[in-house]
């Protein structure tokens, strides 16, 4: 990666951290409008766009499912005692994940539970993601993401309680380009449901 990429780099994980620290202090749809605008404006004219570069110039914006307030939830945490385990990813190689707390809501009338792991690298990072009854169809089939501090999604707690707002479910980089790299929802994060919320998925 040379010098240029590498700031450009940078510049996209501060304006992702600025992003999402905006999006806590507003009211929730309207934190969304903004997460929606600023994504957005990032993959059209930004270096490190996980669009390919000829399709930026055409890209008419991200498609979304219509914002939801009921799937906005918080999450009772459970520590959980596990070692680092290989979680599948796009390309050939799996990334270590260590879970750390399984997250237990009730969406939509439905009592279900994610797993939250936590990257088992230098500096490490929360991690969660998930499949669901839209996968590889009209969402991406491996998955979608909620939380990944190493990016800086990140929505927050409440009163100790963890924040999942699946309106702000988003597509990885590798569901745009397969030149990324990316790890995919583990066989545990499997929502029985459909979670028609959040980024869609056109291929």
């Amino acid at each position: 990666m040379s010098t240029a990429e590498t700031l450009a780099l940078l510049d996209w994980k501060r304006r992702v951290f600025s992003l999402y620290a905006a999006v806590r202090a507003l009211e929730p749809e309207a934190g969304w409008e903004l997460w929606r605008e600023t994504r957005d404006e990032l993959f059209r004219s930004h270096l490190q766009s996980p669009l390919p570069a000829e399709r930026r110039a055409s890209f008419g914006g991200l498609e979304y499912w219509p914002y939801d307030p009921q799937a906005r939830v918080v999450a009772e945490l459970e520590d959980v005692e596990a070692a680092a385990k290989p979680v599948e990813t796009s390309g050939t190689e799996p990334i270590l994940f260590r879970p750390f707390a399984r997250a237990t809501f009730e969406l939509r009338g439905e009592r279900l539970s994610l797993e939250v792991a936590w990257l088992a690298a230098y500096g490490g990072g929360a991690f969660l993601s998930f499949r669901d009854a839209t996968s590889g169809r009209e969402s991406y089939g491996g998955g979608r993401y909620l939380l990944d501090t190493v990016k800086g999604a990140d929505l927050g707690e409440d009163d100790g309680r963890l924040v999942l707002d699946f309106n702000f479910a988003y597509n990885p980089s590798c569901s745009y380009d397969p030149g990324w790299v990316c790890p995919l929802a583990p066989p545990a994060n499997r929502l029985p449901v459909a979670v028609e919320v959040g980024e869609r998925h056109v291929a």
